[in-house]
């Protein structure tokens, strides 16, 4: 077995830049960005720990993540492709002032 602190090192740095990612910045699309990364992170966490306890529990979970993160991704798009139609902007402050 590999070393597992290795892969939770390099999965708490990239939660940490999607969050931060997340809380500075103000285009949809960076911030949805950031959010794929955490759940990224989150899958390499499980896949990790799967591995180091020679369970599949934690790539069955990587499965389940990924299909939200593509339904994520659908939703937020079409969200983003009919707010920039109505408002020509993807700014997330422009969110609030959004009266259909």
């Amino acid at each position: 077995m590999e070393n597992l602190n290795g892969y939770l090192v390099v999965s708490a740095i990239l939660f940490a830049i999607g969050t931060i990612g997340v809380l500075t910045r103000k285009n949809a699309i960076v911030i949805f960005m950031c959010i794929e990364l955490m759940l990224n992170a989150v899958n390499l966490t499980f896949v990790a720990f799967s591995r180091h306890l020679g369970h599949f529990d934690g790539q069955i979970f990587v499965l389940f993540i990924m299909t939200v993160a593509a339904a994520e991704a659908a939703v937020g798009l079409a969200l983003m492709i009919a707010f920039y139609k109505n408002k020509e902007s993807i700014s997330v402050d422009d969110v609030n002032m959004m009266k259909w």
